[in-house]
């Protein structure tokens, strides 16, 4: 991976179709995603279950780019290694999550991945103030995580805060929940330049009918650069 500030949209296979994650993948990819988002859930952190570190592995061949797992579970560290071993190019773990966030970090940059942190919308920007640089991106969550399709929460504020913290370092600011086209260019605005969509994207498509996902890439991504009509 090589760091650049430009838009990056990373669409969330939460919204696929699970029978078809392979399939999914290369289709998103051919249409434009940057990167595969892949949210991991536990039913304990949050209040649903999705996928473990063997659908990593398993989809990683169909990736060609950035596999991005955001872990929403909690312990995180007794996984790190797994999700690492099964091709996850970023790995997120959350400040709300445990008790030893630097322990975390550096174990995920020690297991040869890079290293994000995510925020729920009620923890403030400085939680991650220390964190700096530690970590590769900064992940804010713009929903209370657990489900998908959820009404976007405006974070604006933490990301321009977010943003005026990193200064120079190359660390990403990552959004995740109710992104599309209409909220893309509030928070590309304020700094993000990684935009997690899921409904939004898989939206009037399928893996036989890819086409909608690249309208719908384009779309948010044409909103987020302020080209969008």
């Amino acid at each position: 991976m090589t760091f650049n500030r430009s838009i990056k949209i990373a669409p969330s296979i939460l919204a696929a179709d699970f029978a078809n994650f392979g399939a999914e993948c290369e289709a998103i990819e051919a249409q434009g995603a940057d990167w595969v988002h892949v949210d991991v859930m536990d039913g304990h952190f949050v209040p649903n279950i999705s996928f473990g570190p063997t659908t990593c592995a398993a989809i990683r061949p169909h990736i060609k780019g950035v596999m991005d797992v955001h872990l929403m579970i909690a312990p995180v560290d007794p996984y790190i290694d797994a999700f690492a071993s099964a091709g996850a190019d970023i790995i997120t773990a959350h400040v709300e999550a445990g008790p030893h966030i630097h322990r975390t970090l550096q174990a995920i940059r020690g297991a040869g991945a890079k290293a994000g942190v995510a925020l729920n919308p009620g923890t403030p920007a400085d939680a991650v103030a220390h964190l700096l640089d530690l970590t590769d991106l900064i992940c804010v969550m713009t929903v209370n995580p657990g489900f998908g399709g959820q009404k976007f929460i405006d974070m604006t504020d933490k990301i321009k805060s977010l943003r005026a913290m990193i200064g120079d370092r190359p660390v990403h600011i990552e959004i995740d929940g109710g992104v599309d086209a209409k909220t893309a260019p509030l928070v590309a605005k304020a700094g993000a330049d990684v935009l997690v969509a899921g409904s939004a994207v898989f939206k009037g498509g399928s893996v036989s009918d890819p086409a909608p996902y690249g309208e719908n890439i384009r779309a948010i991504r044409a909103a987020a650069q302020g080209t969008y009509v």
